[in-house]
C-alpha cells in the first residue's frame, strides 16, 4: 500500500491507521494491535491481522475518549490517554450481576471463571452455597482504561481507504479492485460462511460511500468447482446447489443515491 502522511492534526472522516494497547486499572491488558502482546496475554486470534488497525475518524469505530484524544494530535503521534467509563466502555450496572443456582453451569463454578449463560457471557464474582453471583458486564465496564498509542499515518489514495477498511471488518486484507469511483470488491470464498461478514458487508459499502469519493460499490463472488472443494473442507455442504444454475460470479451492489 502507499500512504500520504500529512502534517495536520486529524479530523473527523479522516482514514487513519493506528497501532494501540488497552489496559485496565490493574494493568491488565484488555486489547492489542501487537502480535506479541497478544501471545504473551492470551488474547491473540489467528484471525486477528496484527500491524495496525484502519479506522474513519468520526464513525464510531473506536471509544469516545480515545477518538478525542486522536483529534488533539498529527499522524506520527505516540503517546497514552487515560480514560474514565463515560468517555469509554460506560458504568458498571449492578443489575447486570445475576445470583444464579448451580443447575445453570455445565461444570463447576469457580471465581474469576468466564460463562455462557442463555447466550450472555459472564464472570463467576461469587459462589456461595447453591448459588454463584455471574457479572454479566464487560470486564471494562466501570473502568478508568488506559491506551497506549500510535498513529502511524492518515490514508489518501482510495484503494489505501477501500483495503483498510475491509480489514477492519473482515480481518482480510481484500482483493479491491478502483476503477474511477467503483470499488470492485473480490469476496473470499470463505467470508459467505461468516456470520459477521453477512451482517456488516452493507454498513461497510455505505461507509466507503459516505467518506470517500465512491459512488459504487460492487461485492463480487466467484464460485469455482476446485475452490467449491476447497472452502468446503470440514464444513457441511448446502442443502441445495442447483449446478446447472449456479453460476461462475454474482455481484452485489451498493450505489450511492
Amino acid at each position: 500500500m502507499c500512504f500520504g502522511v500529512y502534517n495536520m492534526t486529524i479530523k473527523e472522516g479522516d482514514f487513519i491507521k493506528i497501532s494501540y494497547t488497552g489496559k485496565l486499572e490493574d494493568g491488565k491488558i484488555f486489547d492489542t494491535t501487537i502480535e506479541e502482546a497478544a501471545k504473551v496475554h492470551n488474547l491473540y486470534n489467528s484471525n486477528r491481522r496484527y500491524d495496525g488497525d484502519v479506522i474513519i475518524i468520526g464513525v464510531n469505530q473506536i471509544i469516545a475518549g480515545l477518538e478525542e484524544d486522536i483529534k488533539l494530535h498529527d499522524a506520527g503521534y505516540e503517546g497514552t490517554v487515560s480514560i474514565p467509563p463515560k468517555m469509554g466502555f460506560g458504568d458498571h450496572d449492578p443489575g447486570l450481576v445475576k445470583a444464579l443456582p448451580m443447575k445453570k453451569f455445565e461444570q463447576k463454578p469457580q471465581v474469576g471463571m468466564t460463562v455462557e449463560i442463555n447466550g450472555q457471557t459472564g464472570t463467576v464474582v461469587k459462589v456461595l452455597g447453591r448459588h454463584t453471583s455471574v457479572d454479566f458486564n464487560i470486564p471494562m465496564a466501570g473502568q478508568t482504561i488506559t491506551y497506549d498509542y500510535k498513529i502511524e499515518t492518515t490514508l489518501e489514495d482510495l484503494k489505501d481507504k477501500a483495503v483498510g477498511l475491509s480489514t477492519l471488518y473482515t480481518g482480510v486484507e481484500m482483493d479491491i479492485e478502483i476503477e474511477g469511483t467503483v470499488a470492485k470488491v473480490n469476496v473470499p470464498l470463505e467470508l459467505n460462511y461468516s456470520q459477521p461478514w453477512i451482517t456488516s458487508k452493507a454498513q461497510m459499502a455505505l461507509d466507503l460511500l459516505k467518506y470517500t469519493d465512491l459512488t459504487e460499490v460492487l461485492y463480487i463472488e466467484t464460485y469455482k468447482e476446485d475452490l467449491l472443494k476447497k472452502t468446503a473442507d470440514g464444513m457441511e455442504e448446502p442443502e441445495e446447489l442447483n449446478e446447472d444454475i449456479a453460476p461462475e460470479a454474482t455481484e452485489s451492489v451498493a450505489v450511492e443515491e
